[in-house]
């Protein structure tokens, strides 16, 4: 991605945030809602139609040859899960929901790994460990601080639980497309990278594992999971680089 970075002005960042509380409160409303027997294909249904009823589209079918407003992964599926009528969300699960909205030509990105019902303790353990790593890497977002600053705080978090970050897939710029430039890796070395400027969006969405970072990709061409069936989780939000550091654009 050799593309140029497009800082944003307030009102651009103000935007994209409106896209993303979308996805917050999304979010918000599937914590509170019962999925055990649910197919992931009458999720995403869902989550389309939550989308449009609140003024957005699903930014993900603005990606070629994806038609779905949602990906959704399931305990060794580490990202890219493709929605089916024959997957089923069960007790015990951690359930992975990337999605993307896009209102009025700004876009904004996010993902949540939620427990159904009862998880096993290393389940909750790894859960806890993804999360913690996001904010890890968010702190580093200030200006004239380097992209490598984000991805070694979070790798650096990720290693100190005995888990491993998944290198192939990475966060990058956003705002007036899905997909843009600089490309923000979740490992790196300190002072090392893009130079963070006031202006610029990001996303920091690390997806961590317990065991092997190597990855299998399914026959649909999406679906990645863990070579070896380890379980994987993963946060993301959309991010603003501010004179004061970072501010959340896919939360309250």
């Amino acid at each position: 991605m050799n593309r140029p970075v497009r800082l944003k002005t307030e009102d651009d960042i103000k935007r994209i945030k409106e896209s993303g509380l979308i996805i917050y409160h999304l979010f918000k409303k599937i914590e509170s809602m019962d999925f055990d027997g649910v197919s992931t294909w009458e999720l995403d249904t869902f989550i389309d139609d939550y989308i449009l009823k609140n003024r957005a589209r699903p930014a993900f079918k603005t990606v070629r040859g994806y038609s779905f407003a949602s990906c959704i992964s399931i305990n060794n599926v580490a990202t890219h899960g493709v929605p089916n009528k024959k997957k089923k969300i069960r007790p015990g699960d951690i359930v992975k929901i990337d999605t993307g909205t896009v209102m009025n030509g700004y876009f904004a990105d996010s993902c949540s790994t939620f427990k159904i019902g009862t998880v096993s303790e290393s389940a909750h353990k790894l859960v806890n460990a993804a999360y913690l790593a996001l904010l890890k890497g968010i702190e580093e977002i200030y200006p004239n601080k380097n992209i490598g600053d984000i991805g070694y705080a979070v790798e650096n978090c990720v290693n100190d639980f005995g888990y491993r970050v998944i290198k192939n897939f990475t966060g990058h710029g956003i705002g007036f497309a899905l997909h843009e430039a600089p490309v923000v890796p979740h490992y790196g070395t300190k002072k090392q990278g893009v130079v963070l400027q006031e202006g610029m969006v990001i996303t920091v969405e690390p997806v961590v594992t317990d065991g092997s970072d190597k990855l299998i990709i399914q026959d649909d061409g999406w679906t990645s999971i863990t070579n070896n069936g380890k379980l994987s989780a993963q946060f993301e939000h959309t991010v603003a680089v501010t004179s004061s550091g970072a501010l959340i654009l896919t939360s309250e």
